[in-house]
C-alpha cells in the first residue's frame, strides 16, 4: 500500500474557494494533505484561507519585476519545482486554468509526480479568449493523470482530445460544495464576516428597499480597454434611465480596471450616484450574502456565474465566448458580450418582463449537487492501493 502525500497547489481567490472543499475532505479522511500557496493576490488570498480555516503549509514568494506572462511563468516553474523537490508529494492537485496551475502541473510532470486536474475539460475553443487560460487548461489536460470534469460537456471535450475515458471522472463542480459549506459549516462566518452593514455599503439596505439589486463584476484581460469602457457606460445609462435599480460593483484592484470604471462613472447626478456602490473587492462572506440579495448579475467571472447558478440567480455573461455553455443551455445565463446597446437592452428586457426573469430563476443548476469533493477524495483514495 502506498502512503499518500497529496499536495494542493493554489493561490488565486477562485482556486482557494474551489479547492477548499477538497482540502477538508482529504483531511477528514486522515490522508496526508499539504497546501502550497503559489503567491499571487496575497491581499485577497489571506482572507479566503481564513474563512475556510486553512493554513498553507508552504508559500512561494514571487519577486515580480514585470507583468509579462513569461516572467510570471518562469518564476512559478522554478519555485514550484524546487518546492516539489523538498516536499516529495505522491500526487499534485491543481485547479482550473491559471498560469500557476499550468506551471505546477508541468513542474510535477518533470518530476514524474502524477497530477490531478480539478475542473478539467472546460473549453471555449478560442485560442485567445480567454487568454491565456484556454491554452493553460489544454496543456494541463496533456499532463494530468486524473481529469475531474465538472459536467458531461467537459467530459466530452476531453474525450474529443483523445484523453482516455478511464482517466476522466465526472464529479460535479466544487463551487457547489463551497456554497453548500457556506450555508452549513461556515454559515456563522458568513454572517459575522459580512461588509454589507458598514463601510461603503452601509446605506445599501435602505437604497435597495423596493428596488432591484444588480451585482456587476468585470476584470478579465480580454475585457480591458474598450470592452470595459462599454460595460461601465452601460451601467451609467441604466442608472440614469431605470429608477428602481441599485448597482453594486466590487471593482478589481488592477489599476487598468479601477481607473476605467471610476472615470466612466464619476460625476453622476446625485439622484443616480446614490444608487451606485463602487467598492473594493468584497470578502467571500460578503459576496455570498450579496448574491443572495441580488436580482441579477452582470459578470465576466466564471466563478460568479457558477455561484449564481447555485442560488438560482439570473446571470448575463459579459463575454463573447464561454467555456460554460451548460449555464446558457439550462436557461440560467445569457451570453451578451460587451456592447453597450446590447447590455442595456437585455437588462431592460428582464426589468420589464417579470416572466422572463422568473424563467431564468427557475433554471436547474447544471454544476452538480455539492458533493464533488467527496467523489474526488474517493477516486484518489483508490490510488494508494495502486
Amino acid at each position: 500500500m502506498i502512503h499518500q502525500k497529496i499536495l494542493l497547489c493554489m493561490g488565486t481567490r477562485p482556486e482557494i474557494i474551489k479547492m477548499a472543499p477538497i482540502y477538508h475532505e482529504l483531511k477528514a479522511c486522515n490522508i496526508e494533505t499539504l497546501l502550497l500557496h503559489t503567491g499571487q493576490h496575497q491581499d485577497m488570498a489571506d482572507p479566503m484561507y481564513g474563512f475556510f480555516k486553512i493554513v498553507p503549509d508552504f508559500s512561494l514568494h514571487l519577486p515580480r519585476t514585470s507583468d509579462k506572462l513569461f516572467h510570471l511563468s518562469a518564476l512559478l516553474l522554478e519555485q514550484i519545482g524546487r518546492a516539489l523537490l523538498e516536499i516529495q508529494p505522491t500526487v499534485v492537485l491543481v485547479h482550473g486554468d491559471t498560469s500557476s496551475a499550468a506551471m505546477a502541473a508541468l513542474a510535477a510532470f518533470y518530476q514524474q509526480i502524477p497530477v490531478g486536474h480539478v475542473e478539467a475539460g472546460l473549453r471555449s475553443h478560442q485560442d485567445y479568449d480567454p487568454f491565456p487560460e484556454e491554452k493553460n487548461r489544454e496543456m494541463i489536460g496533456r499532463l494530468a493523470r486524473w481529469h475531474f470534469a465538472p459536467t458531461e460537456q467537459a467530459k466530452h471535450n476531453l474525450m474529443l482530445e483523445n484523453i482516455p475515458e478511464s482517466r476522466i471522472h465526472k464529479v460535479g463542480n466544487t463551487i457547489v460544495d463551497a456554497v453548500r459549506l457556506s450555508d452549513t459549516q461556515f454559515k456563522e462566518s458568513v454572517e459575522q464576516g459580512s461588509e454589507l452593514e458598514h463601510g461603503a455599503l452601509k446605506t445599501l439596505a435602505a437604497q435597495s428597499l423596493n428596488r432591484r439589486l444588480i451585482l456587476v463584476t468585470a476584470h478579465r484581460r480580454e475585457n480591458l480597454g474598450a470592452p470595459l469602457l462599454s460595460i461601465a457606460a452601460s451601467v451609467r445609462e441604466l442608472l440614469q434611465s431605470e429608477e428602481d435599480i441599485v448597482v453594486v460593483w466590487p471593482v478589481h484592484s488592477n489599476p487598468k480596471v479601477r481607473d476605467t470604471v471610476h472615470e466612466v462613472l464619476k460625476d453622476l447626478a446625485p439622484q443616480h450616484a446614490k444608487r451606485l456602490y463602487l467598492t473594493k473587492p468584497l470578502s467571500y462572506p460578503s459576496l455570498v450574502k450579496l448574491l443572495k440579495q441580488a436580482w441579477l448579475v452582470l459578470t465576466d467571472s466564471g466563478g460568479i456565474q457558477e455561484e449564481s447558478a447555485c442560488m438560482q440567480l439570473p446571470v448575463m455573461i459579459l463575454r463573447e465566448t464561454t467555456e460554460r455553455p451548460e449555464l446558457i443551455e439550462s436557461g440560467g445565463g445569457i451570453l451578451i458580450g460587451t456592447e453597450q446597446e446590447v447590455i442595456v437592452n437585455q437588462v431592460r428586457r428582464l426589468l420589464h418582463d417579470s416572466s422572463a426573469h422568473s424563467a431564468m430563476c427557475g433554471a436547474k443548476n447544471p454544476f452538480g449537487d455539492g458533493f464533488a469533493a467527496a467523489r474526488i477524495r474517493d477516486i484518489l483514495a483508490l490510488n494508494k492501493h495502486a
